[in-house]
Order: structure tokens, then sequence, then C-alpha cells
């Protein structure tokens, strides 16, 4: 599970707990440093990685940018991006010899409970013959999709209707990772306009990879199944604070009466109004030490960060129009200090899922948009966030299992922030008539109601028989801690941390979909 580490605007780090913040407490971001970037320096700066020197290089050309521009750059940029750049010999970013552990490879109970929850919407829907489409979207080292079609080849009509498997990596090095675990490390990989393509060692289902969703063809006729397990947390967030603009900063309006008289009407002093200001990056200037960032003291020993969070002085485009998109942001535009993040790419994956399987009507903002006479399919989100809260003060930075500051050594730390899953729920009702959404619940209820419990019971039977070596009691401990672990709901449990979110054909509410508090319709 992901740790991680607050940026004041302060310049400091504060840790802070999972707990959804509440924008009626104290926020952290009550003073900012003034805008800065990195003076020239007669003597060449040296930088933790390659990136770290390309950034500060843009930005002393550009200004400070946008956090989702610093997070897009560290963890997919081609010059030593976390995921597709990568700059360490052998590296890998998953497990424990990696940066983190994911619930797949925890324990393969994960992966098989997810494969028998589509096989259960599988039997829901109707048991289609064909057209079944399998997607994952960030698949890791493809240990879920591997536990998934595992899982899945037990159920014959189900695994029958498969068609095609697609695997959504923008990594070359994951791509191959992925191919060697599902297809075999001697399967060939071709190349096509659509991505890549391999035959997987279950059934012979042909796989394909491709690094954008949008090179998947949408076809109304298909039944997408599609997955994201911790995919949205990695997604790039923009970030933005209410603050209080004094009458004297106040543009003035065009219709201002330029004789300096004012009419009858109109108040003799204007009242303060309240603006969004999006959060930016920018290099801390050389000799920066961590009493001047307020670096908390676990993490003095680490070299000062290169980067810091700033304030922007005025409101940039995306500030301009990014909270005015939601009513629920809109809400805290009147409150003084209040924080938010918003991640428009996720919107735009889940207005992806939704019409994929509910299909959209076509509209003048969206000619294109393909109808579907009747929806199907699903998509399930698994990942840790507020259940119904704005996320804020959210990212965090990790590194070889331990928190660090996400503003250093970029290119070799993992970037993530809190999933809003209200703004996912949103984004996919407004995309598509055709759905609807259940959750955010937490992992723990959603995996005991898939039968953890049952499943851990069965394996460990299973090693029972006979004699019992050593070597059986140690993996009968190891199943007992893992799935334990899964549904931990103690503070910073993986049970209640994280969430899971599902996106269903409509049906006017009138079938709860297993692990939602419903059961199989079959």
């Amino acid at each position: 599970m992901r740790s991680y580490v607050l940026k004041t605007a302060q310049g400091g780090f504060r840790c802070l707990s999972r707990r959804p913040q509440s924008h009626t407490s104290k926020v952290a971001y009550q003073s900012c440093r003034s805008f800065i970037t990195t003076p020239t320096c007669r003597e060449e700066r040296k930088w933790s990685t390659p990136l770290a020197k390309q950034l500060t290089e843009a930005i002393n050309t550009t200004g400070p940018i946008p956090l989702a521009s610093y997070m897009r750059m560290c963890l997919t940029s081609d010059i030593g991006g976390y995921y597709t750049g990568a700059i360490e010999a052998g590296r890998d970013q998953f497990g424990r010899k990696g940066d983190f552990i994911t619930s797949p490879e925890i324990s393969q109970i994960f992966g098989e409970l997810i494969g028998i929850w589509f096989v259960a919407e599988w039997l829901s829907q109707g048991r289609p013959k064909q057209g079944v489409e399998l997607i994952e979207v960030g698949p890791g080292r493809g240990t879920l999709m591997d536990d998934m079609l595992r899982t899945m080849r037990n159920f014959k009509d189900m695994a029958s209707s498969i068609e095609t498997v697609y695997m959504v990596e923008a990594s070359k090095e994951l791509r191959t990772a992925q191919k060697n675990l599902l297809c075999g490390e001697d399967a060939v990989m071709t190349e096509s306009k659509i991505g890549w393509h391999s035959t997987s060692k279950y059934s012979g289902l042909p796989i394909v990879w491709t690094d954008s969703i949008k090179a998947i063809p949408q076809d109304p006729s298909k039944t997408p199944f599609i997955v994201a397990h911790e995919f949205f947390d990695a997604l790039p967030i923009h970030a933005f604070q209410v603050v209080e603009v004094p009458p004297n900063q106040q543009p003035k309006p065009a219709h201002s009466n330029t004789t300096g008289s004012s009419s009858p009407d109109s108040p003799t002093t204007p009242s303060p109004t309240y603006q969004w200001r999006e959060m930016v990056v920018s290099p801390t200037p050389p000799g920066t030490t961590h009493a001047d960032l307020g670096t908390p003291k676990s993490q003095q020993h680490d070299p000062v960060p290169e980067f810091q969070l700033t304030l922007s002085p005025s409101p940039t485009r995306h500030a301009q129009y990014l909270p005015e998109s939601s009513p629920r942001y809109r809400a805290l535009k009147s409150t003084p200090g209040a924080l938010i993040e918003i991640c428009p790419d996720a919107s735009l994956y889940a207005s992806d899922f939704a019409t994929r399987i509910g299909g959209a009507i076509p509209s003048p903002n969206n000619p294109t948009a393909t109808p579907k006479p009747r929806p199907s399919g699903a998509a399930l989100i698994l990942d840790y966030g507020p259940a119904d809260t704005i996320p804020a003060n959210s990212l965090r930075g990790i590194r070889q299992h331990r928190r660090v500051s996400p503003f250093s050594s970029p290119g070799l730390v993992d970037l993530s922030a809190d999933v809003d899953f209200g703004a996912v729920a949103e984004a996919a009702l407004l995309a598509s008539p055709g759905v609807e959404v259940h959750g955010p619940v937490d992992q723990a209820y959603f995996l005991e109601s898939m039968g953890v419990r049952q499943r851990a019971e069965m394996l460990v039977r299973k090693l029972g028989q006979g004699v019992e070596s050593e070597e059986d009691k140690k993996k009968k401990r190891e199943i007992e801690r893992s799935w334990k672990r899964l549904v931990d709901r103690g503070p910073g449990g993986m049970g209640k941390v994280y969430k899971v979110l599902a996106i269903l054909p409509e049906n006017g509410g009138r079938r709860r979909p297993v692990g939602f508090g419903g059961d199989v319709n079959a």
C-alpha cells in the first residue's frame, strides 16, 4: 500500500492521515511562498535525475507549471519517467523489491475474486455467447489479469464468449513483463496500427496492448468488462485554493463610470470577492535548506527536494474553468482557504467506460457519440480515496516502501493522489444515460461479500491433505496473513482505505451487483 506526504504551500512537508480532510477544518495552505523561479547560477547545479534538470530548464523558460504537468512528466516522460523511461537497470516498481506492493501481489485471492465478480456479471446479463471484451487499464506486471484469466477458464461458457483481452499500458517495459506472464517468454509480440498483439497461454485468447484506451474500438455489439485497479490514483491532478481578493485588487468592470462618480445604487465600498488560484510547481532556489522548507525530522536525512509547491499569484487558465465544472466544487468557492484536487483524466476515463457500457446520445458537443440499443458490460474501479468528499492535500511520494517527498528525485519516486469517487461517478452518469453507478464501498466489505475468507480456507485445506511439511505450514500462515491484510479495517488498513465502485447498465436500481449488497441473477 502506498504511503504519502503532503507538501504545503509554505514549503514544508507534513505527514497526514488518510482520513478525508474536512473543508471546514483549518486548511494547510494559509500562506504561500511568493512566485519564484531558479535564478541563474554560475556553478552548474547537480541534479538527482536527468528529468530534474529537464523540468527545471522548462520551468525557467515558461514559468511555474501546474501540478498535473509535473506529475505527468515524472510518471510518463520519455526521459526517465517513472513508468515509461526507467533509468535504473533492472528496476521493478512493484513487489517487495520495488517501491510498493499492490493487492494482486499480496494474494492470488484478490485477482480470483475480481474474476468471479465479472463471471457473476456475465451471468446476470444473460450469459452472452460472444462479443465479450476484457479490458484492463494500468495492468502493472499483469498479475491481476493472470489471476482473472486463470479463474475464468473454469467457467467454460464464459471463457468461450471472450473475444479479446485488451491491456492499456504506456510503458514498453511493463508491456513486455505482462506479455511474458500472460503469454510466455517465448511468445511472439507483433505490432499493428492498433497496438501490439500476442496470444494468451489460457485457451489461446488474443491479447492486444494499446498505449491509450482510445485506440480500442467502441462497438455497440460488444460486452466490455473493464477493470481499473490502482490506476486512477496515478492520474495527474490539479490543485486549487480559494483566496480572498481585496477590493483594491479586483478588476474594474467594463461598464464602470469613467467620470469617477458612482451610481446611487452601487455600494461605496466593494465587498471582497473569492477566486480559485492554482497550486503550481517551481524549483527550490539553490541553497534552500530543510529548515527553510519545514521538512519533518523523519525526512531530513534525505537531500533537500529540488522542487516546491507554490500558489499562483493570479488566476491561471485551469483555475478559471476546472473548479467551475461541477456544483461540488462551486459550492466551496465562498469558503476562504478551501482546497480541492481535480483530475480531468479521471473524468475522461470514467466517461469512456460509461459510453462503452451504456452508449451515448449524439449531441452538438459530442456528434460522434454512438448509441447502444442494449447496454451491456461492467466496469470495476478499485483504488483509494474518500468515499464522499473532495480530496485535498493528498499528493504522496513513495520510494522503496518509504515515504519521501513527491518533489524529490523526479522519475524515481512513485507519485499518486486520492481518487475523487464522487467525480468519477458524476462523469460516468453525465456521459451515458445507459449506465448507473454502485458504491463506492470499502474493499473489506466487497471482498468479504465475494467470499475471501471461504476461498482462503479452501486453499489452506488443499495444503493440509496428507503429511504436513514445514513448507506447508509456512504457506498456510502466508495465506492467512495475506487475506487478512486485504480486509484490514484498522487505521490505514487496506480494507478501509481502498474503495470499490462499479459502473453497470442502467436498470433503475432494481438489481444490486454482488459485492455491493446484491446477489447473482443467473
